[in-house]
């Protein structure tokens, strides 16, 4: 049975997950559907040049918060962690991910309560 510290900070990771998903997730559509089409249509290459690294540093803190969310313990299947992987290369993925963070987020506040 884990402690109760255990729990709160599975909760808080599963939480930090959620919003660098969010981010993600914002960002690439923010360069997919902003910044490519200024670059291309209007000849903005800075916008790109700006958004790219932006995304860049996105996706690095979001691969970095599943890593340290799934192995810091809780209860993730491989199908849940490659749901989670694939997420981050397509557009939308992050967003889709939000029910399954909130089922997660859910049963780990339901277990901060029962202590």
């Amino acid at each position: 049975m884990a402690t109760s510290v255990a729990v709160n900070e599975d909760l808080t990771l599963i939480r930090r997950l959620r919003l660098a998903s969010v981010v993600e997730a914002s960002t690439l559509l923010t360069l997919l559907l902003v910044a490519v089409p200024l670059k291309h249509a209007l000849g903005y290459a800075i916008a790109t040049r700006v958004m790219g690294p932006v995304h860049g540093a996105a996706f690095v803190a979001y691969a970095w918060c599943v890593t340290v969310t799934v192995s810091g313990g809780g209860d993730w299947t491989r199908r849940e962690l490659a749901r989670l992987i694939l997420a981050a290369f397509i557009p939308f993925g992050g967003f889709a991910n939000a029910g399954l963070l909130r089922r997660k987020e859910a049963a780990a506040a339901a277990q901060v309560g029962r202590r």
